[in-house]
C-alpha cells in the first residue's frame, strides 16, 4: 500500500468519526428535542383534559362526564403526540384518537424508532363511569426527524465521496515528486551517480532534493577520490616493486662490478709489492690501494642505495626486525638524538603490502623529525591487537608548528603518509602545535590485513 493510499485512508478514517461525532451531536439533540415536545405536549393534553373533566362534574346537566368526554374528543381530533383512548366502566373501548397523518409518507426503521423514543409513561385519570387513557406518542415528531437525518446523511455523503476525491487528487498532486525522488534515489543505487533532481515548489521536498543533490555530489567526490587512492596504491606499488628490481640489480650487477675492480686492484698491489725493487712499483701500488680504497666506498655507498630503495630485512626477518635495523641505522648516524623504538604483538604476520608501508611512513617521519623538528626525543611505538588491528605512534619533542596555518597539500611528506594510510582503508591523524612537537597517529583495521 503506497504512501497516497495510506494517507487517504487516513483522511477518510479521521472524516468519518467527524460524520460520526456530527451524527451523535445531531441524534442526540433531536432526541432531546422529541423528548422535550412530547413532554409538553402530554402535559398541556393532561391539563385540558383535567379542565374538561372539572367542569362535567360541576355542570352535572351536561351529562355523565365519559360522554362530554367522548363529544370533547370527537370535536378535538388528534392531538399532537398524544394518543387518547376512552374505556367506560366495563372497559369496552368508547374513543380512539384518530392516527397522526403527519409525513405519513415517511417510514423511519424501527432501530431509529427505538433510538429516539423517550419511552414517557402514560398518563391515565378516572372518570364517572370510565377511564381516561393519555399515551405519549412520539411517532409524528421521530418521522420528521427521520426526514432530516436522512436529508442530512444524504448530504454528508455525496460531500464525504467528493471531499474524498478531492484530497485523492490533491495527494497525489503534492505527493507526485516522491516518485522523482524514489526513481532517482533507484538509479543511485545502481551507480548513477550522475542523477540529479530538479526544483520542488514544497520547500520540504526541496529540502529533500536539495541534499540527494548534495549527497550524489559527495558520493561522486568520493568515488573519485578513492579511484584516485587505488591509482595512488597501485602507483607506490609499482614504485616498491621497481625499487625492488633496481635495489637487486645494483646488488647484483654492479656488485659484481666493483668486487671485480677491487680483485683485480688487490692483485696489482700484491704483484707490485713483490717487484718492489722495480722502479716505478711503489707509485703502482698506491694507485692500486686508491682504487681499493674507492672500490670499497662505492660498494659501502651501494648497500647504502640499496637499504633506502629496498629494505632486505623485510623480505627476511619481517617488519619487526627491519624497523629496528632503520632506527639503528638512523640512531649510529644521529647519536646527539634519543630515538626509542617499542613493538608489541604479532607484527610478522601483517603482510607484505602493509609491512612496506609502516616502514616507509616510519622512515618518512623520522627524515622530517631529524630535518625540521630539532628534536631531541623522538618515540616510535608500533602495536599489533589481537583482533588484527594495527597501531602507529610517532611522537617528537621539536619545535612543533601551527598546524592549522600550515597548507598541508603543500607539504608531500604528510601528504604521501596520509595517502599510503587511507590506502589501506586506515586512519591517519597529526596533532601538533607551536613549541610542542608534533604527534602522529595512524590506526590499519584488520580489513586491510591477511586474515
Amino acid at each position: 500500500m503506497n504512501l497516497r493510499l495510506r494517507l487517504n485512508l487516513l483522511i477518510t478514517a479521521l472524516l468519518l468519526l467527524f460524520l460520526l461525532a456530527v451524527g451523535y451531536v445531531i441524534i442526540k439533540g433531536t432526541k432531546s428535542s422529541i423528548q422535550e415536545g412530547v413532554e409538553s405536549a402530554t402535559r398541556v393534553t393532561t391539563q385540558l383534559l383535567d379542565t374538561v373533566i372539572i367542569s362535567s362534574v360541576q355542570n352535572p346537566d351536561w351529562g355523565y362526564t365519559h360522554d362530554v368526554l367522548k363529544r370533547f374528543l370527537q370535536s378535538l381530533g388528534h392531538v399532537r403526540s398524544n394518543d387518547i383512548k376512552l374505556y367506560n366502566m366495563q372497559g369496552v373501548l368508547l374513543y380512539q384518537s384518530p392516527p397522526s397523518k403527519y409525513r405519513a409518507n415517511q417510514n423511519p426503521p424501527q432501530w431509529f424508532i427505538d433510538l429516539l423514543d423517550p419511552h414517557e409513561k402514560p398518563v391515565a385519570r378516572l372518570v364517572r363511569f370510565g377511564r381516561l387513557e393519555i399515551t405519549p406518542q412520539p411517532l409524528g415528531a421521530i418521522r420528521e426527524a427521520w426526514g432530516k437525518v436522512s436529508y442530512l446523511f444524504w448530504l454528508g455523503m455525496a460531500f464525504f465521496i467528493l471531499l474524498n476525491g478531492v484530497v485523492y487528487w490533491a495527494l497525489g498532486q503534492s505527493l507526485k515528486p516522491l516518485g522523482m525522488i524514489l526513481k532517482a534515489i533507484n538509479r543511485i543505487e545502481k551507480g548513477d551517480l550522475t542523477t540529479r533532481l530538479p526544483v520542488f515548489p514544497l520547500p520540504e521536498f526541496e529540502r529533500i532534493g536539495h541534499s540527494l543533490n548534495r549527497m550524489t555530489e559527495s558520493l561522486t567526490a568520493e568515488r573519485q577520490l578513492e579511484e584516485n587512492r587505488q591509482l595512488t596504491h597501485l602507483i607506490q606499488e609499482h614504485i616498491e616493486e621497481e625499487r625492488r628490481s633496481l635495489a637487486r640489480e645494483l646488488h647484483d650487477e654492479l656488485g659484481q662490478y666493483v668486487t671485480a675492480i677491487k680483485t683485480f686492484a688487490v692483485g696489482i698491489t700484491n704483484k707490485a709489492k713483490a717487484n718492489i725493487s722495480s722502479p716505478g712499483m711503489s707509485d703502482i701500488e698506491a694507485n692500486a690501494n686508491v682504487i681499493v680504497s674507492a672500490a670499497n666506498q662505492i660498494y659501502d655507498g651501494m648497500h647504502n642505495i640499496v637499504r633506502q630503495l629496498r629494505p632486505g630485512a623485510l623480505d627476511n626477518l619481517g617488519l619487526a626486525e627491519t624497523l629496528r635495523d632503520l632506527v639503528s641505522t638512523y640512531q649510529e648516524q644521529n647519536p646527539q638524538i634519543k630515538i626509542n623504538l617499542e613493538l608489541t604483538g604479532d607484527l610478522y604476520s601483517s603482510g607484505e603490502t602493509v609491512s612496506i608501508n609502516i616502514y616507509r611512513i616510519v622512515q618518512e617521519s623520522l627524515n622530517n623529525a631529524l630535518k625540521y623538528a630539532q628534536a631531541t626525543t623522538i618515540d616510535i611505538t608500533l602495536s599489533k591487537s589481537r583482533d588484527g588491528e594495527l597501531r602507529l605512534h610517532i611522537q617528537d619533542n621539536g619545535i612543533g608548528m601551527n598546524f592549522e596555518a600550515v597548507d598541508q597539500s603543500q607539504h608531500f611528506g604528510l601528504l604521501g603518509m596520509r595517502e599510503r594510510v587511507q590506502a589501506l582503508h586506515g586512519s591517519f591523524n597529526v596533532h601538533s602545535a607551536p613549541n610542542q612537537g608534533t604527534t602522529i597517529a595512524i590506526i590499519i583495521p584488520n580489513q586491510s590485513l591477511p586474515q
